[in-house]
């Protein structure tokens, strides 16, 4: 079940990534707003075509999230062992203290 998440959360990682990575340019609207040329209700409008973009991207936030709080539940309930109990040629009795 672990592995399943795993395998998951690295696609929609990098799924988001491309995401990411497509969308078109907003700085221009940023750089506007700060050099005196205006357009500053274009920071907060989007054009029709990039809804389906905004619709995978929260999609893609949403199973992220998801999957982030089910790994984290899933490793705290895991029977996690030390690795100083696999040693090889420890008897398992504890080290003696002293000389």
């Amino acid at each position: 079940m672990y592995s399943v998440f795993i395998f998951i959360h690295i696609i929609v990682c990098v799924g988001l990534i491309m995401v990411v990575l497509f969308q078109a340019g907003k700085g221009a609207g940023l750089g506007n707003l700060f050099g005196g040329g205006g357009g500053g209700d274009q920071l907060f409008s989007a054009p029709s075509g990039s809804a389906f973009i905004k619709k995978v991207t929260t999609g893609m936030a949403v199973v992220f999230i998801i999957t982030s709080v089910m790994l984290t539940l899933l490793s705290s309930r895991q029977n996690r062992r030390s690795l100083l109990d696999t040693l090889p040629g420890d008897s398992g009795a504890p080290a003696p203290v002293g000389p």
